[in-house]
């Protein structure tokens, strides 16, 4: 638990007396140095696997992946009564602590370009909630029946596929939680180590690579169990075979928006190290500081630093699932951050009879798309806990993780398709798709539907010439068609006027259209049989 009534009144003196000193702030940047070069070079900034992954998906590799500039992080930690404690390359921003003054004092660097503070009343306007421990509904056991995940497998198809032997072999997955204990040693992970599918990881808020030590409970633990936890005859994860990298981003002792830093920071190495998929069991709207927390109508998906970041996440190519929160029984009621990002997968619960379980936080007309996304079990799932025993707790945590593990072994179904495919196939395999609402959002999918969908299209696809990416900024890429090797592309400004026209085939079929000026343009490609013409932004 987070926190006990054991606690005397002196020790809750010091965090009220530090809130009126130190203020928790993110600093942006104006710049980064060597961009170009390091986008033209970019194995010096990312993993083979990270740039393979993005070429095939048409992703840009971009600014955002240029690291922050060390300099710049070295004079903000030189000034007086400032401690840096996250930093991101995506937001080109550090997250600092200190007085507001300090802070401020900030600004008056040439390379800042602005300051938000997470009490918004030194920005725009005060809020406050009651603080609530994320994890109360979670932690609580339900009475232990032996049993297997049967249900919750078979709920979303998850079996066809693994009988159809996808069981995720060959995805990267990461997963962002609050600490992995004794992953490295218990039994119901040993198929895991075994196959040298435990890649390791890093824990953020105490700054190690061990992420299997205790930290408080054992959450972790058993979200990952849900998706690679393996006990012949008892216990099978709906991906037991994808690869994990771990990180520990939440501290169970606090709740301060540091916390959103530290993930954005590990979604960025994530991005770096080329996974595939993101699990978060997480979420964010109210601080031990009322006046950094969020409102309902706050979770907008573009308001909190988390969403913002699990938005640019899902942009560069990574298909990321969030759990919805376990509000839908407060005053709450909507999902948190960072499942209210638009671009993200937000998932809800049912029990084992695919009723909604009232403790699943809801959609509002606060989010810009249906949330929660879908739904999967939640309600007394099956979870290993980190003494390898085998029991039941309630919560999104566990329902994001057994759809995660899903979507890998689906992934690993249809290595072609994209990963806003993947997405779209998904919701549109689930129950109510056609008629969503805000507790069930598109129902529960049917991943063994989501592949039949899939394959339809990537059929259709493959007799089809397919470019991206679309808004281009430098080099256009044309994959062709099955059966095709060569064509003629031309292009065409507004005027009607031709600009290019060259012949490509299937191995020279990369355009560089820098030299272009911005706008839109008509392109035409044309092969012995297949002829395409579509509108073409250049950024």
């Amino acid at each position: 638990m987070k926190k006990t009534l054991l606690l005397c009144l002196g020790i809750f003196l010091i965090p009220i007396i530090s809130y009126a000193q130190e203020q928790d702030a993110w600093v942006f940047f104006t710049d980064k140095e060597n961009v170009d070069a390091s986008i033209s070079n970019p194995i010096s900034i990312l993993t083979q696997r990270a740039i393979d992954r993005k070429t095939n998906d048409g992703i840009a590799i971009d600014e955002r992946d240029v690291p922050v500039n060390e300099v710049y992080i070295t004079q903000i930690k030189q000034q007086t009564g400032i401690t840096v404690f996250a930093k991101s390359k995506w937001f080109n921003a550090l997250h600092v602590r200190g007085t507001e003054s300090d802070i401020t004092a900030l600004e008056s660097l040439p390379f800042v370009n602005n300051i938000d503070f997470a009490d918004k009343s030194l920005n725009t306007s005060s809020r406050a909630q009651a603080i609530q421990d994320k994890f109360q509904i979670e932690d609580t056991s339900v009475v232990f029946n032996y049993g297997n995940t049967q249900n919750q497998v078979e709920m979303i198809n998850a079996d066809d596929l693994h009988l159809a032997d996808y069981t995720g072999e060959g995805v990267f997955v990461a997963v962002m939680d609050s600490g992995f204990s004794n992953v490295d040693t218990m039994d119901g992970f040993q198929r895991l180590r075994s196959n040298g599918d435990l890649l390791g990881g890093y824990d953020f808020v105490d700054k190690t690579s061990d992420v299997y030590a205790f930290n408080g409970n054992d959450h972790g633990t058993k979200v990952l169990s849900d998706m690679a936890g393996f006990v012949q005859d008892e216990f099978v994860g709906t991906a037991p075979d994808a690869s994990y990298y771990l990180f520990r981003t939440e501290d169970i002792f606090s709740e301060n928006p540091l916390e959103e830093s530290y993930w954005v920071e590990a979604a960025e190495r994530a991005d770096s190290l080329g996974v595939d998929l993101i699990n978060t069991s997480l979420g964010y709207r109210v601080f031990d500081n009322p006046a950094y927390d969020y409102t309902p109508e706050q979770m907008d998906g573009e308001t909190a630093f988390i969403t913002r970041g699990a938005s640019i996440a899902a942009e560069k190519g990574i298909v990321v699932v969030i759990s919805a929160g376990n509000a839908g029984a407060t005053a709450w009621l909507t999902v948190g951050a960072p499942a209210d990002a638009a671009n993200v997968l937000s998932i809800g619960a049912v029990d084992a009879d695919e009723v909604y379980a009232s403790f699943s936080s809801q959609g509002s007309i606060a989010q810009p798309t249906q949330k929660p996304d879908i739904v999967a079990r939640g309600r007394d799932t099956y979870v290993i806990a980190d003494n390898d025993a085998i029991v039941q707790n309630n919560g999104t945590s566990f329902s994001a993780p057994i759809m995660t593990g899903g979507i890998a072994s689906l992934m690993q179904a249809l290595p072609d398709a994209t990963p806003m495919q993947i997405k779209q196939f998904v919701i549109e395999s689930g129950s109510q798709f056609s008629n969503p609402d805000n507790l069930l959002g598109h129902g529960i999918p049917d991943l063994q539907l989501a592949l039949d969908i899939g394959l339809s299209v990537l059929e259709q696809e493959l007799q089809d010439f397919e470019l991206y990416p679309n808004p281009v900024e430098s080099n256009l890429t044309v994959r062709f068609p099955f059966g095709i090797e060569a064509a003629e592309l031309r292009l065409f400004d507004v005027l009607g006027k031709q600009v290019l026209s060259l012949p490509i085939t299937n191995s020279t079929n990369r355009i560089n259209t820098s030299a272009f000026a911005s706008g839109i343009y008509l392109l035409q490609i044309k092969s012995a049989t297949i002829s395409k013409t579509i509108k073409l932004i250049k950024s």
